[in-house]
């Protein structure tokens, strides 16, 4: 394979975007619709909120711990035999979670494997895209993040609708099937080689050299504290609607409309990381300032106009925020070690993804009924509920 001394900025390099567009909606629109599901898992299994939303944060942290592992795959064999090996074993833990008899399967089926298989599809895609493109690097992902926002928006009302026709279980069947077709997203990707790659070394090299990255580790930590926050709208806010008396179907497309304002964001946030002049960290800063802001004035909304303002707010600023934060790593680490570098932050930002719906669920108090009821079903004696 001929070496480019920088990336071509376009050719094949739009069929990876295409790729990673459909990967990224497959993956996380299918984590951010979640949601829906998380209250028929409160009912069928007469659990609390705070254990049911491990199963969503298990699956994010695994794929973003999983990273490095997809990484130094993708650094040997090559990014598309891995992706496509990532998007069967996700089609494979939502097929095992639709025969789930307790919390603990679902914790293994869809927090473990198919967070595995993520894990194998989401790292290795940006970083075969990030190789692409230099000048249009923050467009580029921008387009390609897109998918989270229009498949968010509708896979929330869409696992709705799967919901009441065909109950849960049928409804991760069809998710399955769904994510199937990540495989089909690896078999577009083609490995690119720069000449900047020899000078880089192996896996363990960069790894060593990317540890002593002053830089490259605050940033690391920076994306960490924000992803802490980052999700507990796509587990919670179907739930917290609920509590304030929204029937399922509108709370549901709330989801939708955090998805088409993230949409928006992204493609917005990508052309403005490409033509603002200056270093894109100042956006990253204000859109990070911006989403934190938003998430804070959630619990203390009530009427119907200021959700879903805040829902309009959050969306765009949470969305702005992702194109900017993985294409100014590139400039950090250099396109050479963009798959280490990518695995690595991934990795250590999943003890963000892994705790902050769970401690968000416990700071809440629920006030939802049903929930309710149901917490103190488990914890009442079988005499008092006049059971058998």
């Amino acid at each position: 394979m001929a070496r480019r001394a920088e990336p071509p900025d376009g050719g094949w390099g739009w069929m990876v975007v295409l790729s990673a567009f459909f990967q990224s909606a497959l993956v996380f629109g299918v984590l951010r619709s979640f949601g829906i599901f998380f209250v028929e898992f409160v009912e069928a299994f007469e659990e609390q909120a705070a254990r049911v939303s491990w199963i969503a944060s298990i699956g994010i942290a695994v794929q973003q711990l999983g990273s490095p592992v997809g990484s130094a795959l993708s650094t040997k064999f090559g990014p598309r035999p891995v992706v496509m090996a990532g998007g069967i074993l996700a089609a494979l833990g939502m097929l095992l979670a639709s025969f789930a008899t307790s919390l603990t399967h679902l914790y293994l089926s869809i927090g473990l494997l198919s967070g595995s298989g993520w894990a194998l599809t989401f790292t290795p895609t940006l970083a075969c895209l990030s190789r692409y493109f230099s000048r249009l690097r923050s467009l580029a992902m921008g387009l390609a993040l897109t998918g989270v926002g229009l498949s968010s928006f509708a896979f929330a009302p869409l696992f709705q609708w799967l919901i009441s026709h065909y109950a849960w279980r049928g409804a991760l069947l069809l998710v399955s099937a769904l994510s199937l077709h990540l495989v089909a997203c690896g078999a577009l990707l083609r490995p690119l080689s720069l000449t900047e790659d020899p000078a880089m070394g192996g896996p363990g090299a960069q790894l060593a050299s990317l540890l002593h990255h002053g830089p490259f580790l605050r940033y690391t930590v920076a994306l960490t504290l924000i992803n802490t926050g980052y999700f507990i709208p796509y587990v919670h806010l179907v739930a917290h609607v609920q509590d304030l008396d929204w029937d399922p179907l509108p709370a549901a497309f709330l989801l939708s409309v955090v998805a088409i304002s993230d949409l928006v964001g992204r493609v917005v946030s990508g052309w403005l990381g490409d033509a603002v002049p200056g270093p894109v960290a100042r956006l990253l800063m204000l859109w990070t300032t911006l989403t934190g802001l938003s998430l804070a004035l959630f619990p203390v909304a009530r009427a119907p106009t200021a959700l879903v303002a805040l829902a309009v707010a959050y969306g765009f600023t949470s969305g702005a925020l992702t194109p900017v934060a993985f294409s100014m790593l590139p400039e950090l680490v250099g396109t050479g070690r963009i798959y280490c570098g990518l695995g690595l932050v991934q990795m250590v930002e999943s003890i963000g993804g892994l705790l902050g719906a769970p401690l968000s669920a416990r700071a809440s108090k629920p006030q939802n009924l049903v929930t309710e009821a149901l917490d103190t079903k488990v914890r009442l004696p079988k005499e008092e509920l006049g059971e058998d």
